[in-house]
C-alpha cells in the first residue's frame, strides 16, 4: 500500500482565505439544504414564516460569500491542478463550475420566486433586497419547484465533490485533501 506523502508545502496548499470561504461556505450549503428540507414540510405558522426568513438570509450570505469568493479565487494564485489522469481533472474543473454556479443560480431563483410571490427578502431583519420581479402568483407557482430541483443537484454535485476528495485521501493517498485542511500554511 501507498505511502502517503508528506504535508504540502505552502505553494502547494490553498491559503487561508480561501479555506476559510471554502469551509464557511460548505457548512452553510449542508445547513441550508437540510433547514430547506424540514421547513419545506412544515404547515403555515409563524414559525414556520421565521423559518423560511432564516433560509432566504442564509440564501442571501451564500450568494454573497460565493461571488466574495470567485473574486478572492479569480485574484489569487492557486496550488497546481489535482494529481491524476485528464479526465478526473476535467470532471473536477466542470463540477467545480457547476458549483459556483448552482451556489448563485440557487439563491437568485429562491429571490425570485419571493419576490413572485410578493414578499420582500430583508436580510437579517435589517437590509431590505430589491424584488427582482413583480408580485406574480402564476410565476412564483412556475418558479418554486426550479429551486429545489437545482438544491437537489447541487446537493448530488457537493455529494461526488466529498467523495472525489475521500477517493484522494484513501485511495489515491496523494495528499490532495490537505490542500484545504483548516490550520497553519
Amino acid at each position: 500500500m501507498p505511502q502517503p506523502t508528506s504535508l504540502p508545502t505552502p505553494r502547494e496548499r490553498y491559503d487561508n482565505v480561501a479555506i476559510s470561504f471554502h469551509w464557511l461556505l460548505a457548512v452553510m450549503l449542508v445547513g441550508s439544504f437540510s433547514f430547506g428540507l424540514y421547513m419545506a414540510g412544515l404547515p403555515f405558522s409563524i414559525q414556520r414564516v421565521k423559518l423560511f426568513n432564516y433560509h432566504k438570509w442564509a440564501g442571501m450570505t451564500i450568494l454573497a460569500l460565493t461571488l466574495l469568493r470567485l473574486m478572492w479565487r479569480l485574484s489569487h494564485v492557486r496550488p497546481p491542478e489535482a494529481p491524476g489522469p485528464h479526465w478526473q481533472q476535467q470532471a473536477a474543473k466542470a463540477t467545480h463550475g457547476a458549483m459556483y454556479l448552482l451556489c448563485i443560480v440557487i439563491p437568485l431563483v429562491g429571490w425570485a420566486y419571493s419576490s413572485a410571490a410578493g414578499f420582500q427578502i430583508v436580510v437579517y431583519g435589517v437590509l431590505p433586497m430589491p424584488n427582482l420581479l413583480d408580485a406574480n402568483p402564476a410565476l412564483a407557482e412556475a418558479i418554486k419547484p426550479w429551486h429545489g430541483r437545482l438544491a437537489f443537484v447541487l446537493a448530488a454535485l457537493v455529494l461526488l465533490h466529498v467523495a472525489a476528495a475521500l477517493k484522494h485521501h484513501f485511495v489515491d493517498h496523494d495528499g490532495l485533501l490537505r490542500r484545504m485542511r483548516p490550520g497553519r500554511q
